[in-house]
């Protein structure tokens, strides 16, 4: 990434954001601090802010700042606009008015894609107003996402954050929880019980703990509202902020009355009235205070935690409240999953924050269980006042009070990489010792630079440490940088030759903002207290702890899940993934497999493939493992463990389910012996929003990419290449990882050495970066607005980054033209698989499993059922092209992955195979790290590969002694792009 432009709005940003967004104000950093920071940034970052503001946008801190030295009052009154303020629609077929859930007259959005419509509401003074909408999302399509719209005022957005609005749907958990045969819960799957509600449009990166607001004029005007998900609108309302009051003004209008006499009220938090994420989970505790007891299975008590930690998630309980009066609001609470770290959360009741020290309570670490009141810093709690009768409790993500710290650490970053830029421009990319520096000549102000940002980090540790209340590894983290950065500054002479040191300061606090995102809090017990009466005993007395302790020991005994005792009856699956996979496999196997064949399961959890190894000398070995990495099944297959499921007569068949490419792996000495389960992607992600703004087009082919790379890094941006991914590079350009009798590598054709040469010299030619911690928070900030990912970068964009929703996409993997003028775009992208091993007395039974589980109907019920219970972050990657298709995957991005997965093509294994990936990095970095030629690299790669692949055919009898073959080796070739994908591609 290259320097950017200095800002000095970096102070007014993150006063405004302190003053807007926390309960208590944030001081901002100095001006030092401002002058040191080349770009501010909050919610979306760097670049982005620049690009925002060269377009009129600014971000909703400054809008809501310069408002106020407007003297913009709140507003007073009300304005509403219905149906019959309609004014234009972006498809009439699919967006009309029409009667939905009860209600007639109001606009139904079904559409399926992009969509907007628009309404003219008449304002009646001129002020700032929130925008409330009374909504109902369909569900009958399937959604689970919020819905996302762009909101835009006589046509124009008003700030950065009206782009990603936000509304929520409602979730509850189906009850009662059901229990496997071994006593087991299993997690519930949540249901879309969303209704008719109103609500205000908040940001959906949770930068603010209060609804956003917009400016109008007293007279007409037309509000535009884009988005993608179905949902039925009632009317919309402009309507005042409702201005939340300190507790001390609150309570002091309290009615001076007795306290109410009645006993405390408990509630199990796992038994939550709702939810606004079905990523919000529960969660299995076996602490012996913990109600109800885990006594040696999996029971859940509890909800939330690692679970709950991405930014607006509610939950919301419902209570009695016994009595007119006031209560006290305690929880049982464990909040250790980052160490010394303060949680937040937005406490409401009934829909409302009472007062404003709840906008964004902390909840502090602990290393164990503990008992939490609300109340002031000093122990005194806050009283809230109930009528008798029934009531919702509320708590909310918030990220408010870290959104000034995530700001200034921006800052700093970009300050950062504008010094390690001009120092590498000067010193080059190889540090030369033996070259003497004057800092002053050839580096002018840089020390100076260096001595303000040593400032601004300690401004900001200081800052970290009143935000979170105590010391933690953000601030302690920024502490000593500042201090590494003042040994450095020792010898000014010398720091050209620790530039490295300075790119690793600026790789760390990418870390520390994810760690800031990140807000955990488990929950057991929820207490509402009348003002006189105890608080119940929230942590275990020292004899519980110790019988608990005794009762956890005597049941970790329990053998109903030990994998050395097989159960002879059942057919055992191993799974290698995580215990919400394994629950829901278990399930859908006693509700859909067992009825139809009589054949009983038992699936388990393998924590780690090794034990396959470990199992197989002891004796004892499943049926069937899934979830194994590509590169195992012909590891075990060389070693006579797993079954050739060509023998199997309907084998062909189901070959044809799956892409050619997909197989490849798992090919070994004519027979296959794995099947491909999951299957990632590797694809073009790149921002429409930026790329837009800089008037670039998506790249079709390399050349392409190397076209629009000046633009980019002349604007401080950069492509994202993942620099260990290259097998793209050498199918594209018609290259075989091996000959095809397997005994060689074919990596010293002339084609190889020009797709090596193509790999290299994005790194070494066009100043692609070759560290990049992590594409997907450069991708956010828009410094890296455009490159190479795959499944796991669509997830995490779509779990937890709704802010950027509608403003990215994917495309097809740029290629290589060929002679016909076709662009090669092969590409593979890794996947898991299942095997069955060959001493299971079950082969009949294995295969029938198997066959079962990777239907399209199991693999979409599947997938539809995980994500039901998990949210968007478990959505399942089959390797099944039919159930994919029928999986709630954006129909824009299906598309393209569709269009991407005729052209998937994995690298085979052979004996010795594992050395062709090391040695081809090693030859990368030979390369670009090094100053090796890049033929004399590749060739060096060549014969170390081949020495390994003939040491280990020699041990299996592919060859002897003196390099005869003795039995073939032959390698599947796929030449050509799948075909079975068409049909599902429009």
């Amino acid at each position: 990434m290259r320097p950017g432009a200095r800002s000095t709005k970096a102070v007014l940003i993150l006063a405004a954001a302190g003053w807007l967004a926390a309960s208590q104000p944030i001081p901002a950093p100095s001006a030092a601090a401002a002058e040191s920071a080349p770009a501010a940034a909050t919610a979306d970052r760097g670049t982005e802010r620049e690009l925002a503001a060269a377009d009129g946008e600014p971000r909703f801190a400054e809008a809501a700042a310069e408002w106020e030295r407007q003297s913009a009052g709140n507003a007073t009154v009300s304005a509403a606009a219905g149906a019959a303020q309609l004014t234009a629609v972006s498809d009439a077929a699919r967006i009309a008015i029409g009667d939905y859930a009860g209600k007639t007259g109001v606009l139904v959005w079904k559409t399926a894609g992009a969509g907007w419509f628009e309404l003219r509401v008449d304002v009646p003074e001129t002020a700032l107003y929130e925008i409330a909408v009374s909504y109902r999302p369909l569900t009958e399509d399937g959604g689970a996402g919020p819905i996302l719209w762009d909101v835009t005022v006589d046509g124009k957005r008003q700030f950065a954050e009206s782009s990603r609005t936000a509304l929520y749907r409602t979730w509850r958990d189906v009850r009662p929880i059901v229990t496997n045969e071994d006593g087991d819960q299993i997690r519930p799957r949540s249901k879309d019980v969303s209704d008719w509600s109103e609500k205000a449009l908040v940001d959906s990166s949770g930068a603010y703990a209060e609804p956003l607001q917009w400016h109008f004029a007293k007279g007409s005007h037309v509000v535009r509202f884009a988005g993608a998900e179905p949902v039925a609108v009632e009317h919309i309302r402009l309507r005042p902020k409702t201005i939340v009051a300190p507790y001390a003004e609150v309570s002091a209008a309290y009615p001076d009355d007795p306290p109410a006499k009645a006993p405390a009220v408990t509630i199990q938090a796992e038994q939550l009235d709702g939810k606004n994420d079905t990523a919000i989970k529960l969660y299995s505790d076996r602490n012996p205070r913990t109600v109800p007891r885990a006594k040696g299975r999996i029971t859940y008590n509890t909800v939330g935690g690692v679970r709950w930690v991405e930014q607006n998630q509610e939950i919301t309980w419902t209570f009695e409240a016994p009595e007119d009066g006031n209560y006290r609001i305690g929880f049982r609470t464990l909040q250790n999953a980052v160490s010394q770290k303060t949680s937040f959360r937005t406490v409401r009741i009934d829909g409302q924050v009472p007062f404003r020290e709840w906008l964004a309570y902390g909840f502090p670490y602990a290393a164990g269980w503990k008992g939490r009141v609300l109340g002031e810093p000093d122990g005194k709690p806050h009283l809230v006042r109930l009528s008798k009768g029934t009531h919702t409790l509320s708590l909310a993500v918030t990220h408010a009070p870290v959104e000034p710290l995530i700001a200034g650490i921006e800052s700093l970053i970009r300050t950062l990489d504008a010094i390690d830029w001009e120092l590498r421009s000067l010193a080059g990319p190889v540090v030369d010792r033996n070259r003497t520096w004057t800092m002053e000549r050839d580096f002018p102000g840089l020390t100076e630079k260096l001595e303000r940002t040593a400032v601004a980090m300690e401004e900001l540790s200081a800052q970290a440490i009143r935000v979170n209340g105590s010391k933690d590894s953000i601030s302690q983290g920024l502490l000593a940088t500042a201090k590494d950065i003042r040994t450095l500054l020792r010898k000014p002479e010398d720091i050209p030759y620790n530039v490295k040191e300075i790119g690793a300061m600026r790789d760390k606090f990418g870390t520390f903002i994810e760690t800031l995102l990140k807000q955990p809090l488990q929950l057991d017990e929820i207490y509402i207290v009348p003002e006189s009466a105890p608080m119940p005993a929230a942590e275990a007395s020292l004899w519980s702890r110790i019988r608990g302790g005794l009762a956890n020991f005597v049941y970790s005994f329990d053998g109903r899940d030990s994998m050395t005792k097989l159960d002879d009856g059942k057919l055992n699956v191993w799974v290698q993934r995580g215990r919400d996979y394994v629950d829901q496999l278990q399930q859908l196997a006693d509700e859909k497999f067992t009825p139809d064949t009589g054949i009983r399961v038992k699936v388990n959890l393998m924590a780690n493939p090794e034990l396959l190894l470990m199992s197989n000398a002891a004796g004892v070995q499943p049926d069937i493992a899934l979830g194994l990495a590509q590169d195992l099944p012909v590891d075990l297959a060389i070693r006579g463990s797993l079954t050739d499921l060509t023998r199997f007569a309907d084998f062909r068949s189901f070959y044809d389910r799956f892409s050619p490419g997909s197989w490849l792996p798992l090919a070994y000495d004519g027979g296959y012996y794995g099947v491909p389960e999951t299957q990632s992607f590797q694809v073009l992600f790149y921002r429409d929003d930026i790329m837009k703004k800089l008037g670039l087009a998506v790249p079709q082919t390399w050349e392409d990419v190397y076209d629009l790379l000046p633009t980019l890094q002349q604007n401080d941006m950069n492509f994202y290449v993942n620099p260990s991914q290259f097998s793209h590079f050498f199918y594209q350009n018609n290259v075989e990882f091996y000959e095809p009798n397997g005994l060689k590598t074919a990596l010293d054709k002339p084609e190889s050495f020009r797709a090596f040469k193509q790999w290299t010299d994005l790194f070494n030619t066009y100043a692609v970066e070759r560290e990049v911690p992590s594409f997907y928070q450069h991708f956010r900030d828009g410094t890296m607005p455009i490159g190479i990912s795959d499944y796991n970068m669509y997830v995490q964009l779509a779990a937890a980054a709704p802010e950027l929703s509608g403003r990215w996409s994917i495309a097809l993997m740029p290629g290589v033209r060929q002679k016909d003028g076709t662009i090669s775009r092969w590409a593979g992208g890794g996947q898991r698989t299942g095997v069955i091993f060959a001493k299971s007395r079950k082969q009949e039974q294995a295969w029938r499993f198997l066959t079962w589980w990777l239907s399209a109907d199991i693999q979409r019920q599947y997938g539809a059922d995980l994500e039901a219970v998990n949210g968007v972050a478990f959505r399942w990657n089959t390797s099944n092209v039919e159930a994919f298709a029928r999986l709630p995957w954006k129909r824009e991005d299906a598309q393209v992955i569709l269009g991407q997965w005729k052209w998937y093509k994995d690298i085979p294994n052979v004996p010795g195979g594992y050395f062709l990936e090391r040695e081809t990095n090693n030859a990368w970095v030979r390369t670009v790290v090094g100053t090796t030629n890049y033929r004399a690299s590749l060739e060096q790669t060549v014969r170390d590969i081949n020495r390994e692949l003939r040491r280990k055919q020699e041990e299996f009898g592919f060859i002897d002694r003196d390099g005869n073959r003795v039995k073939p080796l032959d390698i599947p070739v796929v030449s050509q792009p799948w075909e079975g994908t068409d049909r599902y591609v429009e």
